[in-house]
């Protein structure tokens, strides 16, 4: 990866880290599916008119990706973390890094190296770390489980079929995503219309964020770099997300910054430079290690 690649790739779980916090304040004033069919609407508003349509060839594996991608990651998603802690939401959807990479070995013919595979476990290593605790309730980490396992599927799907423009593939699979939404809200949800009146300027504010920062920005960068990059290289970045999310809830929520946190903060991003090392560098560094000893 290029540097400003590496950039990119952690400025996205930047991103993504930061709006834990802010979705967790949306789904106390939405209802979480209704909060995600709004974010998604308006996505498709702002984007739909102005990309591209989809090729017919195209077509389906949009279709799909937004099934795994929106209707199914998000869905998932929204209604864990409404139900469950923010940090330990963080933790668990970190399992979309090692179902991304399994998945990407059948289905893509990317088999990691010895090296990527250690990062990714010496990273895993600090994201347990950091959601070593008392025992959650298990339906809500159960349901962000489920949302990591269809987004590592959308990543796999995204790399297959592409490479799209990745504000045409946003566009258009926000806007395929509205109905699944809408519908699963209408089946699981009330009080919808009520909270378009009751919600204060913080949910709108959360809204807004969901929307432009962690939709239009952050998935336009994920999926430039999943266009440009191995998923091996890539997805291994996710791994940081936690800690950010849990940075965040330092700085906003009064949680405090433990020794624990620390440990799995380095221990994460250890991991995730031990898979940017290149292969020459590897043989550069047993060579190295071999001539000493």
């Amino acid at each position: 990866m290029t540097a400003i690649q590496i950039v990119c790739a952690i400025f996205v779980p930047l991103l993504w880290g930061y709006q834990f916090v802010v979705i967790k304040v949306g789904v106390t004033q939405f209802p979480p599916l209704f909060f995600l069919a709004l974010r998604f609407l308006v996505i498709a508003v702002l984007l739909v008119p102005f990309v591209a349509r989809p090729t017919r060839r195209q077509l389906g594996p949009v279709a799909a990706i937004s099934l795994f991608l929106g209707g199914l990651n998000f869905g998932l998603f929204y209604v864990g973390l409404g139900l469950g802690s923010g940090s330990l939401s963080a933790v668990a959807y970190q399992l979309a890094t090692p179902f991304t990479v399994l998945l990407a070995w059948p289905l893509l013919g990317e088999r990691p190296s010895p090296t990527t595979s250690a990062g990714v476990a010496l990273a895993f290593i600090g994201v347990v770390v950091l959601g070593a605790g008392p025992s959650a309730n298990a339906l809500p980490l159960l349901l962000v489980v489920g949302a990591a396992f269809s987004f590592a599927v959308s990543n796999v799907l995204t790399k297959r079929h592409g490479p799209f423009d990745p504000f045409m593939l946003m566009g258009w699979s926000s806007l395929l995503t509205v109905p699944q939404v809408v519908l699963m809200s209408l089946l699981l949800e009330h009080g919808q219309l009520a909270s378009l009146v009751t919600a204060d300027g913080r949910g709108w504010l959360a809204l807004a964020y969901t929307i432009v920062i962690g939709g239009i920005a952050g998935f336009g960068l994920w999926f430039w770099l999943i266009a440009r990059c191995s998923m091996s290289r890539v997805a291994p970045f996710g791994l940081l997300l936690p800690v950010f999310a849990l940075m965040s809830s330092v700085a906003f929520l009064g949680e405090h910054l433990t020794s624990k946190l620390i440990a799995g903060a380095l221990l994460a991003i250890s991991g995730v430079a031990i898979t940017q090392i290149r292969p020459g560098a590897q043989s550069a560094l047993r060579r190295g290690t071999e001539s000493v000893t």
